[in-house]
């Protein structure tokens, strides 16, 4: 798997197009990343600021969870529809933190890894601007009916 960033671009320098989500959801806004959908791929990118940090002056392990959640749902939501509009939930999440992060840029990647059109199991990582993994996770995630 290849991390692509717009060519060094931090995340507030990403265009305002089509395949670029911004406050999409209260967390987003809140948390203010941003996430690309190219070529199929989700990612979700965040410029850590302070209000990122934990007691030690790193990025929150919540914070890495909710990132890695994101972009594992929407590649969960790719997977189901190429669009990305196919609604999901995660059923279960499994983070493992390996290295800490305290400034620059991060960026999560979800993968599809297996599971059928109502369950799907996705693997996640975290990585920091130097392409350093700071976090992987695995999760469940299921189709929500509308």
């Amino acid at each position: 798997m290849s991390i692509i960033i717009w060519s060094g671009l931090l995340p507030s320098q990403l265009p305002d197009t089509a395949d670029i989500i911004r406050g999409e959801t209260g967390a987003q806004t809140l948390l203010g990343y941003v996430v690309d959908i190219r070529e199929g791929i989700a990612r979700c990118h965040l410029e850590l600021e302070s209000k990122h940090g934990n007691r030690h002056g790193g990025l929150h392990g919540g914070i890495i969870a909710c990132l890695l959640d994101n972009a594992m749902g929407y590649a969960a939501a790719l997977e189901l529809d190429p669009t990305g509009a196919a609604k999901v939930l995660t059923v279960a999440m499994n983070t493992q933190f390996l290295a800490p992060a305290q400034t620059g840029q991060v960026t999560a990647e979800g993968n599809v890894t297996g599971g059928g059109k109502n369950l799907l199991f996705v693997e996640g990582t975290l990585v920091d601007g130097d392409n350093r993994l700071l976090a992987t996770a695995t999760g469940v995630f299921t189709r929500v009916r509308t």
